[in-house]
């Protein structure tokens, strides 16, 4: 029988968390970016939701907030899992 990988551990490699702190810096990098591109590329237009109006270019940012937010929040849990194996041993 084969066994799971441990998190951070790949093809029998064990990551140092170094790797995923530059990872991690890189993506929220990229999502200022493209939340800059949508911000000035998007033209000025209002949508209708839930029967308010609201910037069309508001909807695409909040998706873009959403990746963000799941992208913090993994990486804490990341962080969580490693603490949890270092106390174990």
């Amino acid at each position: 029988m084969r066994e799971e990988p441990q998190p951070g551990e790949r093809n029998g490699l064990v990551d140092s968390g170094l790797g995923l702190e530059r990872r991690f810096r890189w993506a929220l990098a990229l999502y200022a970016v493209l939340a800059g591109l949508v911000w000035f590329t998007m033209g000025e237009g209002k949508v209708f939701v839930l029967g308010k109006p609201v910037e069309i270019r508001l909807v695409p940012l909040v998706v873009i907030g959403a990746m963000v937010l799941r992208t913090v929040l993994a990486r804490k849990a990341e962080k969580i899992r490693r603490d949890g194996d270092r106390g174990e041993r």
